[in-house]
């Protein structure tokens, strides 16, 4: 018989790549995982992960077992979401992790109608970058995730994750205010090719939508400059360190006095976000209201 906590392991392997990440994802020592794992190859009767230098990847075995995995372990979800309902399921906590804007845009105003909509629904909130929350998700160590899509992120179909959409916006082109275009009404990405960058680290998922918008205008950018926070970028930009585009809801509410922001001549990039849970547990009484919650707070912004 195959024990379901295994399966979870073996998951947590295959999505870290690592033994090592994986027992730190799952709060496990390393010699737990490999005992699990041992175990699990001696219930299947089959050798399912394979070591080297590089890591731990899934042998042919082990990826036909991942596939059953994801969809026991969604199964497992629904069944513990029914039973959740019959118990009521009203009150409990329900853990959020979304990156700052997405706690501001939608998050927050979320948990101000879940107060009275759902008062036995307590919220605990974690800030998370968009590709980490997802993560997390999966890892168990939150329930909800408000993320953002990114190159490798997990696709719309993945059976592992429950996806609901909430909302698209533009990044808009920020200036220092003597910019040669900072008197134009729109600025081409393709015109800022020459120009020193301000963006986020390798790993944020805006750094990969910059980096796309500039490949896509025929150019990389020389970045020059890091943050993931946007209000340090504008201060770099006010600073004429250079320029940086960034998603317009990160500008509301900032103080802009310093630099000049323009609207994307081309087609502009896009950030794309969602909130996400482990699939089959997107009925759970308690996961429901704050997924319904997230989606009106995102189509209250318009």
């Amino acid at each position: 018989m195959i024990e379901a906590r295994r399966l979870h392991i073996l998951r947590a392997v295959a999505d870290h790549r690592t033994v090592t990440a994986a027992a730190a994802a799952l709060y496990l020592t390393p010699s737990a995982v490999s005992q699990q794992l041992a175990a699990l190859e001696q219930e299947t009767g089959h050798r399912l992960v394979e070591r080297s230098a590089r890591g731990v990847r899934l042998t042919p075995a082990g990826d036909i077992l991942l596939s059953h995995a994801n969809a026991v372990l969604a199964q497992l979800e629904r069944a513990e979401s029914e039973l959740a309902a019959y118990g009521s399921g009203e009150a409990g906590t329900v853990t959020v992790a979304s990156f700052a804007t997405g706690i501001g845009l939608v998050v927050a105003p979320a948990l101000t109608a879940l107060a009275g909509c759902a008062p036995g629904i307590r919220v605990r909130v974690q800030d998370a970058e968009g590709d980490a929350s997802l993560r997390m998700v999966l890892d168990r160590q939150v329930d909800v995730a408000v993320a953002v899509e990114y190159r490798g992120a997990p696709r719309a179909d993945d059976p592992r994750l429950t996806r609901v959409p909430l909302y698209a916006e533009p990044f808009d082109a920020v200036l220092p205010p003597g910019h040669r275009l900072a008197e134009a009404d729109r600025v081409a990405v393709a015109d800022l090719a020459g120009d020193p960058w301000i963006g986020p680290y390798p790993g944020n998922p805006c750094h990969d939508v910059v980096v796309l918008a500039c490949e896509y205008a025929g150019f990389q950018p020389r970045l020059e400059h890091s943050s993931d926070d946007f209000r340090a970028v504008v201060a770099l930009a006010s600073a004429a360190a250079g320029v940086a585009l960034v998603p317009r809801s990160a500008l509301r509410d900032m103080d802009l006095t310093g630099v000049v922001v323009r609207p994307l001549d081309d087609v502009a990039p896009t950030r794309r976000v969602f909130a996400a849970v482990r699939r089959g547990a997107e009925d759970h009484p308690l996961f429901h209201p704050v997924l319904t919650a997230l989606r009106e707070a995102a189509a209250a912004q318009g």
